[in-house]
């Protein structure tokens, strides 16, 4: 099983560094902490604590908020960590993440899973979440459908 998770992880970054020229400067990594939960076969709320740390070596930005889920979420998961690639058409403020993103999202979990999510949103929508995020998580879940992400900044 973490053969398979280590090969899927690979592949997903492969693929989203092929994505990267498109997608702006990449500017810093966004990792959040996803609240476990049950999905509701129609969709699923969670809360999430994030950390953005900037490419430049600045102090790191903290971020909380919710993750939601609108189609299909069946299956109930444990704790999950995401980690996008934030990419933006230049250097940004402190706090510019906040804000709502929207997009796709897809991920698959038997004891052990993965997912695949793209978010657009931020300031004036010009923020992007990596094309496609990692996502490792525990349980027992199937999950496709629209997906939005909205954060807070609580400081550094």
């Amino acid at each position: 099983m973490r053969k398979i998770l280590s090969v899927s992880l690979l592949a997903l970054m492969t693929m989203a560094s092929a994505a990267d020229a498109k997608s702006g400067v990449k500017i810093g990594v966004l990792s959040c902490g996803v609240g476990g939960g049950v999905g509701y076969i129609i969709g699923s709320n969670k809360p999430v604590d994030c950390v953005y740390q900037p490419a430049n070596g600045n102090r790191a930005e903290h971020y909380s908020g919710s993750i939601g889920k609108l189609g299909i979420d069946i299956g109930v998961t444990g704790q999950t960590v995401v980690a996008w690639a934030v990419f933006a058409p230049g250097k940004i403020k402190r706090g510019a993440l906040k804000g709502y993103y929207g997009g796709a999202s897809a991920e698959a979990t038997v004891l052990v899973g993965l997912g695949a999510n793209v978010l657009i949103g931020g300031f004036n929508k010009s923020i992007n979440l990596q094309p496609l995020s990692v996502q490792a998580q525990t349980g027992l879940n199937i999950a496709a459908g629209v997906a939005s992400l909205r954060l807070r900044y609580t400081g550094s």
